[in-house]
């Protein structure tokens, strides 16, 4: 079980010192290469963890209609959030599309998901995409940036910026921007007790190595064996940005 190898390794990482402290470690990243509904759904809560994670857009499931896709979604968000402990958040990256004449709001499927759940809303951030003024098409020119729980509340004296200028650096078309990201993870660090974070639908890792470069151990999840590969050996730092796997800036996942 997750649960398990968690404390394991975190026994394992912990270096005794001769005034019988421990020495400081670095933080560690553990990548599954599997079906995330079957693992989270094997794992259950996941103790002393926070997830940081995109949902697959419809693009990327062909083969159910706009309806059922839809189903699966509500379905995959209120798994995810579930897996989430009390003392955890779920935060959700997801860009809405233009679909058969109509507009998907992924934010609003996300917040029905989290209420069937029972979790509240903390925040709701906006990322731009594009300029403000630009016209676009198959996507809007924004994402959405959620956070979830059922046991942490947060203080007005705490907020921050609710529309951010840019994603930031990504990874891949379909990942997560890393400006998007380091805000997602300094919130888990900072506003939790939670010090790993789960993406169970990983892709390349870019949850994965923003959380390590800011001190948070990391658990991925991913069906492609290429990309769970790349999830393991992806790097970030706030000066060099990612290395280790292909850049580029663009749109991001739904």
């Amino acid at each position: 079980m997750f649960l398990n190898s968690l404390e394991s390794a975190r026994e394992g990482l912990e270096m005794a010192e001769p005034n019988g402290g421990s020495a400081q470690r670095a933080p560690w990243r553990e990548v599954h290469c599997e079906d995330a509904l079957a693992w989270m759904e094997r794992e259950g809560v996941l103790r002393g963890c926070s997830l940081i994670t995109s949902l697959p857009d419809a693009s990327e499931l062909p083969e159910l209609s706009l309806e059922e896709w839809k189903q699966w979604f509500v379905g995959s968000a209120r798994r995810a959030v579930a897996s989430c402990p009390p003392e955890g958040v779920a935060i959700f990256f997801q860009t809405d599309i233009k679909r058969e004449g109509t507009w998907v709001d992924k934010g609003y499927l996300v917040s029905r998901a989290a209420d069937e759940c029972g979790a509240a809303m903390l925040w709701h951030k906006v990322f731009c995409r594009r300029p403000p003024g630009t016209v676009t098409y198959g996507r809007p020119a924004y994402a959405h940036l959620l956070c979830f729980s059922a046991g942490v509340r947060d203080a007005v004296a705490h907020s921050t910026a609710d529309v951010l200028p840019e994603l930031g650096e990504m990874t891949w078309s379909k990942a997560m921007g890393a400006e998007a990201c380091a805000l997602a993870c300094r919130y888990v660090r900072d506003r939790t007790a939670t010090r790993t974070v789960v993406d169970p639908f990983c892709g390349v890792g870019t949850v994965l190595a923003v959380a390590n470069a800011l001190g948070l151990d990391s658990v991925g999840v991913e069906l492609s064996r290429k990309r769970a590969r790349r999830a393991r050996s992806l790097r970030w730092s706030e000066s060099a940005g990612f290395s280790g796997g292909r850049i580029r800036s663009g749109s991001s996942r739904a």
